[in-house]
């Protein structure tokens, strides 16, 4: 995916970009492709879950969220549930002080809770308004308000076991196993790595590895070569009937079902 068409648009002459985002009810593939933007990137969540990888590093974003993320760095995006709020870029041309954006290396998340959080969401719905109306006046003060509510040294990354963990179960190249031999991989007890993944994301070892098993079962049920018990399979999951289960269980619908609707 290349910088011009990250978001389905041209932004080669562009110095603003934002879009509304809503995935309530979305039946998504399992991961989106990496992408960078020329410029820095934004998202500002005010309902629902994202998981950005960038630089090495998970960020775990929910309502009040915002993450920025450095211009032409590459990021994807393994894990979004209901997710709602704002996305997009800016030059940082546009703001008066730039000088820490320019300076940025990895990306800055900062949660906004109660007043703040409103006043946030806010603040993105006047900038996507302006952005409808061409208004460059307010996006440029918008973005001021926005930059000026950075708190500095702001970070929320995620430990580096929870990382690794998480990076781990998203590689589509990794099996999907059961949480005592990742714990394994990182010389920790099941329950101490439990312990940290629930303390950091708020779901335990077993809800990512599901979230993971549903999004390649997606990603492989789109393929209509591929057999479902062979689907089954590549997910650590042998028995078929338990799979077509456990997929209806997770999504509402069985893997057929999913099939026949991502081919119309």
């Amino acid at each position: 995916m290349t910088n011009r068409t990250t978001f389905g648009v041209d932004l080669s002459s562009s110095n603003f970009y934002i879009r509304r985002m809503d995935t309530h009810g979305f039946s998504k593939a399992a991961k989106m492709p990496s992408a960078s933007l020329p410029m820095v990137g934004f998202l500002y969540l005010t309902d629902g879950e994202l998981l950005v990888e960038a630089c090495g590093q998970s960020y775990l974003c929910s309502a009040g969220h915002l993450l920025l993320i450095p211009k032409k760095e590459p990021f994807t995006i393994p894990h979004y549930f209901d997710t709602v709020g704002y996305t997009g870029c800016f030059a940082t041309s546009l703001v008066n002080d730039a000088r820490r954006l320019s300076a940025m290396r990895e990306p800055i998340q900062q949660a906004f809770w109660f007043d703040e959080g409103i006043f946030m969401a806010e603040l993105f719905n006047m900038l996507a308004l302006s952005f409808e109306r061409n208004d460059m006046v307010f996006i440029g003060k918008g973005l001021d308000l926005l930059v000026s509510r950075i708190k500095s040294g702001t970070g929320s990354r995620l430990p580096e076991r929870v990382t690794k963990f998480l990076d781990s179960i998203f590689d589509d190249k990794s099996t999907l196993s059961r949480p005592s031999e990742y714990a394994g991989q990182t010389n920790l007890s099941g329950n101490y790595l439990n312990r940290l993944v629930k303390e950091a994301t708020g779901r335990p070892v077993s809800d990512w590895l599901d979230i993971a098993r549903i999004g390649r079962a997606k990603k492989l049920l789109e393929d209509p070569s591929i057999q479902i018990i062979d689907v089954a399979a590549a997910v650590g999951i042998d028995d078929q009937s338990y799979f077509a289960r456990f997929f209806k269980r997770q999504t509402g619908m069985t893997p057929s079902a999913f099939r026949k609707m991502m081919h119309g």
